[in-house]
């Protein structure tokens, strides 16, 4: 089961404002990258791993420190902080040289994408939240 994920990065220069320092919603576009980067760990996708069902923002934020610049190398440790029968809760953790540059949440919901019917809260699949377990979580014990 998985739980957390670390993403190293280089800030491009197109990810910066006239200054040279990343523009904030870049931070969101990491933390999404990361979030990906934990599924695909799991062995799954979050675009499609059961058809009918999808996963919308219904809450994100961050919370600044200090500033990114281009060619900055930093990581984004990415951790389920949450999980509940519909929703899973990620916390995010930025740094530069182990100095704190941010920190953030998201939080997604599992809905039904059914074709001609609207989006509705329901219930994560096992298949899908078999694969995760919340970072406070222990993992579980072996024979």
């Amino acid at each position: 089961m998985v739980s957390e994920y670390r993403l190293k990065r280089r800030v491009q220069f197109y990810e910066t404002d006239s200054a040279g320092i990343v523009h904030f919603s870049w931070f969101y576009r990491y933390m999404e990258e990361a979030e990906h980067a934990l599924w695909r760990e799991a062995g799954l996708s979050i675009l499609e791993p059961v058809p009918e069902v999808g996963f919308p923002r219904v809450s994100a934020s961050f919370d600044f420190k200090s500033p990114l610049r281009f060619e900055d190398v930093f990581e984004l440790h990415l951790t389920i902080a949450e999980i509940r029968a519909k929703t899973i809760r990620y916390k995010a953790l930025v740094t530069l040289d182990d100095a704190t540059v941010a920190t953030g949440s998201l939080t997604v919901a599992c809905v039904s994408r059914i074709p001609g019917q609207p989006m509705r809260a329901i219930p994560i699949p096992s298949s899908i939240a078999g694969r995760f377990q919340s970072a406070t979580e222990d993992p579980p014990s072996g024979p």
